[in-house]
């Protein structure tokens, strides 16, 4: 999972902003480079007023994004290495969940780790009866999810569904996520979902711009706060274990993991 990706940008008439996760090589896992892009496209739509709505989907159809790309954490090598990773991507999901815009996460084929904290991010979610959701990292890497980024799920479908994801490691599929209230809408297959999602784009458009970033301002006052350093501790205790490092090599030589508690 080395090669480089990117995240296109388009911006129609009707100012629908398309932005893509083009990486499906690696189904589109993340690469720091590309957090960053991510974060230059929320500030050039923060700054662009002709943009009405952003949708975020991934490239090649298997995946919507999957995470971070597991090679780039052997960068981590220190506490503060860890520490600023956490921050970089806080700072990066914060700021999609409060462009001024209405966000669509497009979502098909697999959707989990940091891409399911991306999705989690944007104020709707609608996907295709084949994706899977969840965040697998207890029986592949044995890091942790970040408070704000655990906060971000409880909201979204409670606290005994975030421990049952995270405990069991297990991928929702489509329709259980859902019940459960992590998606908005299911659609049978790829073409609905690319037909449904550019309508309701479409829709969100053409409604009051200022009564829709109201709305997600207003919202996001209402959002109780974790004090951001709250969770270091633990962070660190994962990612800088040997369990960590056992996961990531696991991972990246295609075998199972053996886990110690160390």
């Amino acid at each position: 999972m080395s090669e480089a990706g990117t995240i296109g940008l388009e911006i129609d008439a009707d100012g629908v902003a398309r932005a893509v996760i083009d990486r499906p090589q690696a189904r589109n896992a993340f690469t720091f480079a590309m957090y960053e892009r991510l974060a230059e496209i929320c500030a050039q739509i923060d700054a662009d007023a002709s943009v009405r709505v952003l949708v975020l989907s991934g490239a090649g159809g298997k995946a919507f994004a999957a995470g971070t790309d597991i090679a780039e954490f052997r960068a981590l090598a220190t506490p503060q290495d860890v520490i600023d990773y956490e921050a970089r991507i806080d700072r990066v999901l914060s700021a999609l969940e409060r462009v001024r815009v209405p966000t669509i996460a497009m979502i098909a084929g697999a959707c989990t780790g940091g891409g399911a904290a991306i999705a989690a991010s944007c104020d709707l979610r609608i996907a295709e009866a084949g994706a899977r959701i969840g965040f697998p990292i207890a029986r592949t890497l044995g890091n942790c999810l970040s408070m704000r980024n655990l906060s971000r799920l409880v909201r979204l479908v409670g606290e005994a569904r975030v421990k049952d994801m995270v405990f069991t490691a297990r991928l929702l599929d489509a329709h259980e996520a859902q019940r459960v209230g992590f998606l908005g809408e299911v659609l049978p297959d790829a073409a609905a979902l690319e037909a449904h999602v550019a309508a309701l784009a479409r829709t969100i458009a053409g409604h009051a711009p200022l009564t829709l970033a109201a709305t997600k301002e207003a919202l996001a006052r209402l959002r109780a706060s974790v004090p951001h350093g709250a969770d270091e501790d633990l962070v660190v205790a994962c990612y800088t274990s040997a369990d960590f490092k056992e996961g990531m090599e696991a991972f990246l030589a295609k075998r199972p993991p053996r886990f110690t508690g160390r």
